[in-house]
Formats: C-alpha cells, sequence, structure tokens
C-alpha cells in the first residue's frame, strides 16, 4: 500500500507539469497547422464563401470547382512533372555527392581541408537572392536558360553544403576501428564504403533529402529568373501565376493549386520518416 500511495503522489507532483507541456505543444501544434487548414478549407469553398468579408472556420457547401479549374489548367501534368524530375534530380545528386564528399573530408587529411569546410559555411551564408543574377549569367553563358538544368543545378550546389557539414557529423561518428576490422576481414575501401558506412549514415542522408526536396519543390525565384521564354519547362509554383488576374485574383484556384502543391511533399516526408526508423535499426544490424 505504500509503495502504491508514493507512486500516486509521484504522479499527482508531476501531473500539473506534464498537462502544460502538452498543452504548449496543442497550442504550438494548432498554430502551425492552421495555416495549413485555411489553405485546404479555401480550396473546397465555393467563389463566395472564398471572397466574404466574414470569412468562417468551416463551410456548409464544400465545392471541387477551384480543383477542376486547376486540372484542367493547360500544362499543369507538365509543370507537375518538370517539379518530380528537378527535385527528384536534386534529392539524389545531393546525396550521392554530399556523402562522397563528406566521407572524403572526414576521413582523409589533405591541404586546405579546414579551408575547404569553412567555405561551406560562407557558402550557406550568402542569401540566395544576391546572387540570382551572377546564376543567371553564368546559366546563359552554359546555355542551359529555359531547361530543367538551370533549375537543377543552382540548388544542387545551394543544398551540397548543408549536406556535407550534416553528413560529416555522421560519418566522424562511425568509429575508425570499425573500418579497421572491416579491412582485416578482407573488405576493400569500396566495399566498406558502400555496405557497412552508407547505412551507417544514411539517416542523415534521409534528412538531408528533405530539406533538399523541400527548397527545390517550392523554389520560385529560380523559375521565374529562368524559364524565360519556354514555359513548358515551368514548373508547379509558375503554375499559379495563372490564377493572379489584373483585375480579380482567384484565390479558391490558387489554394487548391497550393494544396495539390503541399501532397506530394507530404507523402514524401511520410515516406522517408518511415525509411528514417528503418535506417536507424539497419544500420545498427
Amino acid at each position: 500500500m505504500s509503495s502504491v500511495r508514493v507512486l500516486v503522489g509521484f504522479v499527482r507532483v508531476r501531473r500539473p507539469g506534464r498537462l502544460a507541456a502538452e498543452a504548449g505543444a496543442l497550442v504550438a501544434a494548432v498554430v502551425v497547422a492552421f495555416p495549413l487548414y485555411w489553405m485546404v478549407l479555401s480550396a473546397f469553398k465555393p467563389a463566395g464563401e472564398v471572397q466574404s468579408a466574414h470569412p468562417r472556420p468551416w463551410t456548409l457547401s464544400p465545392s471541387l470547382d477551384s480543383f477542376r479549374r486547376v486540372f484542367t489548367q493547360q500544362d499543369f501534368g507538365r509543370y507537375f512533372l518538370n517539379s518530380l524530375v528537378v527535385a527528384g534530380s536534386v534529392v539524389l545528386l545531393s546525396a550521392l555527392i554530399a556523402f562522397l564528399a563528406a566521407t572524403a573530408v572526414t576521413r582523409f587529411r589533405f591541404r586546405f581541408r579546414t579551408t575547404l569546410l569553412i567555405m561551406f559555411l560562407v557558402a550557406q551564408m550568402v542569401p540566395v537572392e544576391a546572387l540570382t543574377i551572377p546564376l543567371f549569367f553564368l546559366m546563359r553563358d552554359l546555355g542551359q536558360l529555359n531547361t530543367l538544368g538551370s533549375l537543377i543545378l543552382p540548388h544542387l550546389a545551394f543544398s551540397l553544403p548543408f549536406a556535407i557539414w550534416m553528413l560529416r557529423g555522421f560519418v566522424k561518428g562511425v568509429p575508425v576501428a570499425l573500418e579497421e576490422a572491416a579491412a582485416l576481414d578482407g573488405a576493400s575501401r569500396t566495399r566498406f564504403l558502400w555496405q557497412i558506412l552508407f547505412p551507417l549514415v544514411f539517416p542523415g542522408l534521409v534528412a538531408t533529402s528533405v530539406f533538399s526536396f523541400i527548397a527545390a519543390w517550392n523554389d520560385f525565384l529560380f523559375a521565374k529568373s529562368f524559364i524565360i521564354s519556354d514555359t513548358s519547362q515551368s514548373t508547379l509554383p509558375m503554375a499559379l501565376l495563372v490564377f493572379f488576374k489584373p483585375d480579380e485574383n482567384d484565390w479558391g484556384g490558387i489554394m487548391a493549386a497550393s494544396t495539390v502543391m503541399t501532397l506530394p511533399v507530404l507523402v514524401f516526408f511520410v515516406l522517408v520518416q518511415r525509411r528514417l526508423v528503418s535506417g536507424v535499426g539497419g544500420a545498427v544490424k
């Protein structure tokens, strides 16, 4: 009985703090999720409710007219495919290059290694907007304007410094003794790299892929600056411009298109989150 009373008293002492923490987490979740909820709600509202002077956080007559206008837009499927190609290419290339680069700067000693790491940090500090005009002239000289390459290359360059710095910590956390033990067992450096080191740093690759995918998928600045005349190379953020009209904006179409753009990001995050957990278990094995 005494032990039960002590346990009950402990729970009573801890309960106020726990309730406060849960309440704070709930408030934070509501604040973060409310814009997403309002976007989806506005996408399903009829035109009269979307432009009402007294908006309500619900709708009594949901409509799919906004989604119909989005999917009947010319070349919307092509824009979606272009965004998928750009984001997928950036994720795959940045993960591969960052993994090899992080391994090199962590496992090998060479001249200017520290300088190179500092340059990675400096590259993260420079605003993207400040480099848009120089990148425009660079893409023009390379003949990449109005191509998907003009979107893949800049995003790849901006995502690599962060990915390398993040993966460097994962690679550094792998003991050197593990590589020595693999060498004693007859494993080559290449086999150790892909069969042992790669599964161990896989959670870091997953985390960096999330940031790379979101940045490439939601990009509007580069798509607006580098895709000038060939609209067939445009991406989904550029498709939103169709619903911004001189006389009156189609807010229902804007919210519906934004909802469609958000769905692949949510699906990708859910898939990656599951792989993150399984990747940790696979690395331990």
